[in-house]
Parts: C-alpha cells; sequence; structure tokens
C-alpha cells in the first residue's frame, strides 16, 4: 500500500522516525517471520486465469476444514437461512453506498430503519443507531457516551471478553480515561468489590451478559449498585441469548451493545462484523453514528429521514466525541433479513436449542472426566476443567476433524454449543475426551 501513499521516501522515513522506528521491518516486527511473504507469490509470470485459479485452490486445500465447531468466545457458528444469503447478495444491496443525499435514498434509510426497530425490540431499548465496525468497538464508544467531565473513570468486568477489554483500554487512552477493572470471583464480576470501588468519579460499569464463561451474572445487583453511584450501566449483550434472558432494559441497562455476528453472518475469519448499539431514550443525542426515523412525505406516504447524527465529527467537529462516520450497512441489513426470516419463535427456538444442547454436552464431559469449573447458570458456553493438559484434548478432537473449545489455560477449556451441533457429534465428543483421560 505504501506505493499509493502521496509523499516520499524521506517523508516515510520520518513519519517512522516520530513513532520510534527506523524501518518499515521494524514497525511490523510483531508479525511472525513464518507467516510474512517476502519475496512474493511464488508464480510463474504469463500464467492463464485457469491457471493461476488452479494453483489458488491447491493452496487453499492445505487449510483444515473442520465437519463439527465447538468453540465460541465471541463469534459463533450458526445457522444461516438460504433466504438470508440468497436476499442480502441482491445487487442493489451490495453494491448501495452511504445515504449523503439522505432523503433521496429511501431504500437504504428503510434497511437501517427497520434494522434499529428489530434491534429496540431485543434489547427493550428505546432508540439504537445504524451500527457501528464490530461489538468490541461498540463497547468502547458506549464508554465514551457516559463521560462527563466529573465522571471520567471506567468500570470493566474482568468477565468480559478479553478482546473487548482490549478495545476499551485503547479507546480510553486516547481520551485519557482511567480504566480500573473490577475484580472476578467464581467466575463472574465481583458484586462486593464494585461496592468499594464505585466513587463519584465512576462514569460507567460495562459488563458482559452472558459473560465471558458463558456464565450468566447477576445483572440486577450491579444495576443497583451503580445506579446508586451516580454511573451508567453498559450491557455486552450475546443477541441470540436474548431471546430467552431478561433484556438490557429489564435489567435496568442504560446502553445495550454487541456482537451482531450471530444475526446471520458467518464466522468468515473473523469479520466483517456488526456492532450493534441501542440506549434508553434520556442518552439517544449521545448515540453515535446514524439514527433514522418515520415520518409522512408531502402526499402522506410513508417515508424515512435521517433523524440525528450528532456526535459525528463532520457535524461537530470541535465538540465530538466519537471517531464513528460509517456503518456496517450490508451487515446491519443482513441482521435484519435474519430477524425478519427467523421472526420471534424462530429466534427463540435457535437459543433453546444452544443451550439445552450445552448443558447435556456438559454433563457429558462431567461422565468424561471433565468437570464444570464454575457451577452457576450458563447460556451455551462453559468452562471445563481437568488434570489433563487442554491442547492434549483439542488435539485429540482436531485429528477427528473437530474443532474443541477454546483452552484458556494449562488444564481449562472454554466449550461452545449451538443449535448445528448434532447429538451424535456431541457424544463423539464424550468419547474422544474419554479416552484422552483414560475413562
Amino acid at each position: 500500500m505504501g506505493s499509493y501513499v502521496p509523499n516520499t521516501p524521506a517523508e516515510q522515513q520520518e513519519m517512522l522516525k516520530s513513532i520510534g522506528y527506523d524501518s518499515f521491518d521494524a514497525l511490523f516486527a510483531h508479525i511472525p517471520e513464518a507467516v510474512l511473504l517476502k519475496d512474493g507469490l511464488t508464480l510463474d509470470a504469463g500464467r492463464s486465469e485457469l491457471e493461476v485459479l488452479q494453483t489458488m485452490e491447491a493452496m487453499a486445500s492445505k487449510n483444515k476444514i473442520y465437519r463439527q465447531i465447538f468453540r465460541g468466545a465471541g463469534a459463533y457458528n450458526h445457522y444461516i437461512p438460504s433466504a438470508v444469503t440468497s436476499i442480502v447478495n441482491k445487487e442493489e444491496f451490495v453494491t448501495a453506498y452511504t445515504p449523503y443525499q439522505a432523503e433521496i435514498s429511501q431504500g437504504i434509510l428503510q434497511s437501517i430503519f427497520e434494522y434499529q426497530t428489530m434491534i429496540c425490540q431485543l434489547t427493550g431499548m428505546a432508540s439504537a443507531n445504524a451500527s457501528v465496525y464490530d461489538g468490541a468497538s461498540a463497547a468502547a464508544e458506549a464508554c465514551a457516551m457516559c463521560r462527563e467531565r466529573k465522571r471520567q473513570v471506567i468500570l470493566v468486568s474482568e468477565t468480559a471478553h478479553p478482546d473487548v477489554i482490549s478495545v476499551i483500554k485503547t479507546y480510553a487512552f486516547g481520551s485519557d480515561s482511567p480504566v480500573v477493572m473490577i475484580p472476578s470471583v467464581n467466575g463472574v464480576t465481583d458484586v462486593e468489590a464494585l461496592k468499594e470501588l464505585l466513587e463519584e468519579t465512576s462514569a460507567c460499569v460495562y459488563i458482559q451478559q452472558p459473560n465471558y464463561y458463558g456464565i450468566i451474572e447477576d445483572a440486577d445487583a450491579i444495576a443497583g449498585l451503580t445506579h446508586d453511584a451516580g454511573a451508567k450501566l453498559i450491557m455486552g449483550c450475546n443477541p441470540v441469548a436474548l431471546a430467552l434472558l431478561k433484556t438490557p432494559a429489564e435489567y435496568g441497562a442504560d446502553i445495550a451493545v454487541g456482537e451482531g455476528q450471530p444475526l446471520g453472518m458467518s464466522m468468515a475469519f473473523g469479520g466483517p462484523y456488526l456492532g450493534f448499539m441501542a440506549t434508553t431514550e434520556k442518552m439517544t443525542r449521545k448515540l453515535p453514528g446514524r439514527i433514522v426515523g418515520e415520518t409522512v412525505d408531502s402526499a402522506g406516504e410513508r417515508a424515512f429521514v435521517l433523524t440525528l447524527q450528532a456526535r459525528e465529527q463532520h457535524i461537530r467537529r470541535e465538540k465530538a466525541s466519537s471517531n464513528i462516520c460509517s456503518n456496517e450497512a450490508l451487515c446491519a441489513l443482513t441482521a435484519s433479513v435474519y430477524m425478519a426470516v427467523m421472526g420471534p419463535k424462530g429466534l427463540t427456538d435457535v437459543a433453546k436449542q444452544c443451550t439445552s444442547k450445552a448443558h447435556y454436552l456438559q454433563e457429558g464431559l462431567s461422565g468424561a472426566g471433565l468437570r464444570l469449573a464454575y457451577d452457576k447458570p450458563f447460556f451455551h458456553e462453559f468452562v471445563t476443567t481437568s488434570g489433563a493438559y487442554s491442547h492434549m484434548i483439542v488435539y485429540a478432537l482436531g485429528d477427528r476433524g473437530i474443532l474443541g473449545g477454546l483452552p484458556i489455560s494449562e488444564h481449562e477449556i472454554l466449550w461452545c454449543v449451538t443449535e448445528m451441533n448434532s447429538k451424535a457429534a456431541m457424544d463423539e465428543v464424550i468419547a474422544i475426551v474419554k479416552e484422552v483421560c483414560g475413562k
């Protein structure tokens, strides 16, 4: 990409020096040597399109494709109905762009409006924006929404996803906002510790529901403590779990955020994904990005307008507290189509399958020698612990074409089950684990 940047080699060296590097190689030194492409693609010159395609297909065949997946930790393997893929791949959706002349872009505005409406129904909140880049950036943007002149401290539970915590810290560093971690106890947020940490300078508390370990947090108690201290509660949510659990609004959360990937998007090697954000009526004007509203035109017909984009840097640049000016429009449309195709009953059925199958696998693994690390209510993820090394179990499953749970320590594994996992597949996992553990 460097050849497309309009600056001279001398200017590039000056920029590198200003950030503490003497070369581009030093700047990217954190990338493992094994994955660096040093000499370009080893393709002979003048090869035909067919020959290049066959070569690339041969290279791709080296990738390992798992027939069953029992890993989540932020990206989830759900079934995507064919109707969803067929609709969102229509040319008029794929090629649509940002509605700069908003009111003449009625199709785009309606698609955003429908998405916002469904997110509000899912979370119980009053308003939602047109989406942001991913769930982690949504969490960080939500923290920025809560900052006030005398309230700058952001409290984050240790039981949240590590990547989300990292992004919140990165955003907070840029705004010079302190981030204080709330300790965990037995896999959940330590409520007693939170009580001691909340002060007059606390801006917000961020928790995840279910948390990184799949456990259902005591969000009622956390919400009460947070509001008693005058701070705001941000709840990171799994959208599929919301079909069964209390909504963030019912818990008393001020902002609901989350990763929308489970709503019809494939895992796709990590993206593009979708960050959803919804909030109360009182905080609507602090939402970053666009908010589309419904009205009527001069003929009295239903129409859509760009109601609000108050926090974007091109609207109030000198006062902007967010840099978000684009949204994941096609991903948001995908989520809308998925929710419309599934309907409330379909989404509830998916959630029920996820949690019932997860509990079946957990009980089976317990009999195979992997005990539940935290004996608390969980949705569709759970942590097991045993004397056997976690990587030995994962390798044994991988040899049989199964992607096992995520090893989070030497003897702990974070498992995930969705509607995609059959009873036969779960029984196979249990049998393999028994072999490894000598049961």
